[in-house]
């Protein structure tokens, strides 16, 4: 099976997250897989954003629920990037993509995009929260889900299981051999996060998980050659 390198939020290492110019940094580096994060603006705009608010990576404040698109376009993302939403991202990479999703209306929106742009194949879509992932298998059938854990136990594999989803994205700081060992027999893919260091990769390694999430477009050069 092939190892997957996935670039978190595009290149953030590098450039200014889950922007097009990291985006596209990202796909000319050769990661695999592209991940970013969703959220609805006020008019129902799949905003690319990880925050719940455009304080951290932006020059402006305030919920992105609460603003509209044209008001989010306003604001400089950094390096004067602007906040893009879900569809640019499609139209200005190839590369195949993971969308994270904060709720249950964000997966909705995004499940009919899915179905619209006929983008089951491309589009991996993962959430920390388990109806969220469940309702993307209910409204595209077919879809390939993840579900994300940051502090988790055993349990988690049952949850990912329950939800539909066929892939575990595990904080690797609490990932533990009798969860890889479970998930494995239940049938799922793990994915590592965040693998900036080869002392990470070597773990991710150590485990024989799938694949490694990283800020930085190095670990796509070497993860392929760890042992």
């Amino acid at each position: 099976m092939n190892f997957l390198t996935i670039g978190h939020r595009g290149v953030m290492g590098v450039e200014p997250e889950n922007t097009l110019r990291s985006f596209v940094a990202a796909e000319q580096a050769g990661l695999d897989v592209i991940e970013l994060d969703l959220h609805l603006s006020k008019d129902g705009a799949l905003v690319v954003m990880h925050d719940p608010d455009v304080d951290r990576t932006t020059d402006g404040a305030g919920a992105v629920a609460d603003q509209t698109l044209a008001e989010l376009r306003t604001l400089d993302a950094g390096r004067g990037e602007r906040v893009p939403v879900f569809e640019e991202v499609l139209d200005a990479v190839r590369t195949p993509l993971q969308a994270e999703i904060k709720d249950v209306q964000a997966a909705r929106a995004l499940a009919e995009v899915i179905r619209n742009r006929d983008l089951t194949e491309r589009v991996e879509v993962s959430s920390f929260h388990d109806e969220a992932v469940a309702e993307i298998a209910r409204l595209v059938p077919g879809a390939r889900t993840a579900l994300i854990g940051s502090r988790y136990g055993l349990d988690i594999v049952d949850r990912a299981v329950t939800a539909g989803a066929a892939t575990l994205c595990l904080n690797l700081r609490r990932l533990t051999l009798e969860i890889v060992e479970e998930a494995r027999r239940r049938g799922l893919r793990i994915i590592g996060w965040v693998v900036n260091t080869q002392d990470q990769l070597r773990i991710v390694r150590a485990f024989e998980l799938d694949g490694a999430t990283t800020d930085y477009p190095e670990i796509r050069r070497t993860g392929r050659f760890t042992a």
